[in-house]
């Protein structure tokens, strides 16, 4: 299983939201090249970059720095996602290095969208479902659809893409421990693999995601955890190498 730090940019800066809101964000470095150093130095096997300022665009606003994280560390497969709404950007990220795409919002709002770039773009598409309740949120979290997420992914998997990344809204960056019961049942209705995101705290998370990562989940992206020191990054990932391998 994998372990996923993510870099969530903002204005060129590595912070972290509490439940997607832009006004409650901390500063953690102003170098985020150098935080993806570390986690790559500590054994990061893959990152998870959020460009937060082109997620409320709807355009990449940060992508100079998510080119250099690309640059200086080619051997690590990064995923990035915020502002992908048309194919030229994922193209341009494609071509500079980038090995996942998130397509989001857009992947809710124009379901033909993620068809076709999954056909132009074929291993390289992963969508994000953030729900809270079962149901999908778009527009930054902002607001709540009718969509449900399992039938949602159901679509998706059916049009090609690689993975799915949930995210449990209600917990994500509040240290509330990650939501194992609905990320293990959204892996069993689906053969694509599941990647998990929101309200990681401690060894214990990755403990819980790990003994059901065999039903489909391939990896848990952690955040605010591993920048506050609830979660020892490096014993964590070692951890999580040892249970089951679900690959994209």
């Amino acid at each position: 299983m994998l372990l996923i730090p993510a870099i969530d940019l903002k204005e060129g800066k590595c912070v972290r939201l509490r439940q997607g809101r832009m006004e409650e964000n901390t500063i953690f470095s102003d170098d985020p090249v150098a935080v993806a150093g570390r986690w790559v130095n500590a054994g990061a096997r893959r990152l998870h970059l959020v460009d937060l300022d082109g997620a409320f665009a709807g355009k990449p606003r940060n992508a100079e720095v998510i080119n250099a994280i690309v640059r200086a560390y080619p051997n690590v497969p990064v995923q990035i996602g915020g502002g992908i709404r048309d194919e030229d950007t994922i193209q341009a990220y494609l071509e500079a290095g980038v090995e996942y795409v998130i397509i989001g919002t857009k992947a809710v709002s124009e379901p033909h969208f993620v068809r076709d770039v999954a056909i132009e773009f074929p291993g390289h598409i992963i969508v994000g479902l953030d729900a809270k309740d079962g149901k999908v949120a778009i527009d930054g979290w902002s607001k709540l659809s009718r969509h449900d997420v399992i039938d949602l992914a159901k679509k998706f998997e059916a049009q090609g893409v690689s993975a799915i990344i949930y995210t449990d809204i209600s917990r994500d960056g509040m240290m509330q421990g990650v939501n194992v019961e609905a990320t293990a049942k959204l892996a069993r209705e689906i053969t694509i693999p599941v990647i998990a995101s929101g309200g990681i705290t401690n060894i214990d998370d990755i403990k819980a995601l790990g003994e059901v990562a065999h039903e489909g989940i391939m990896g848990a992206i952690t955040g605010r955890a591993i920048y506050e020191g609830t979660l020892d990054f490096a014993e964590a990932e070692k951890l999580a190498e040892s249970f089951a391998d679900v690959s994209v």
